[in-house]
């Protein structure tokens, strides 16, 4: 949902018709990175929810499954590839892609992201002409069960 300035509220459902049926949780401490990816995946038609942190985000993942998560490697306290760690020890969220965030693709940040859980990484700041495409690229082909 958006508040009365027209931006997007964190953990909220932003009602979009599911690009293909394919879901996405946004998690990244950033409001301004939250609402772009947002705007771009809502643009497609993704069904996205938000989380600014991992509780946040574990929470959300008590009644949402998504195909895909977009993972800020830099979160307060609980770094995004501790909590991908704990995502994945989940056996629901086992068939979940997971996709790193960061503002920081040093040497080895592939490795430890993929030692983590993850299926790649998407360096920020994004580029809006091929963000939807890259990001798609690691989403499954079908939604069969999981």
């Amino acid at each position: 949902m958006s508040n009365s300035d027209g931006l997007i509220d964190s953990n909220k459902d932003l009602d979009a018709v599911g690009h293909q049926g394919k879901s996405v949780l946004v998690v990244d401490d950033s409001f301004a990175n939250l609402k772009l990816v947002c705007l771009l995946l809502k643009g497609e038609g993704y069904n996205i929810q938000t989380a600014m942190g991992a509780d946040e985000a574990l929470e959300v993942l008590e009644t949402f499954l998504p195909d895909l998560i977009l993972m800020d490697i830099q979160l307060p306290g609980v770094d995004g590839l501790t909590l991908t760690r704990q995502i994945k020890k989940d056996p629901r969220f086992k068939d979940v892609v997971v996709v790193a965030l960061t503002a920081y693709a040093m040497k080895g940040d592939d490795e430890r992201a993929r030692e983590s859980g993850c299926a790649g990484y998407i360096t920020k700041p994004i580029d809006t002409r091929d963000f939807v495409a890259t990001m798609s690229q690691f989403l499954p082909t079908d939604k069969g069960p999981r």
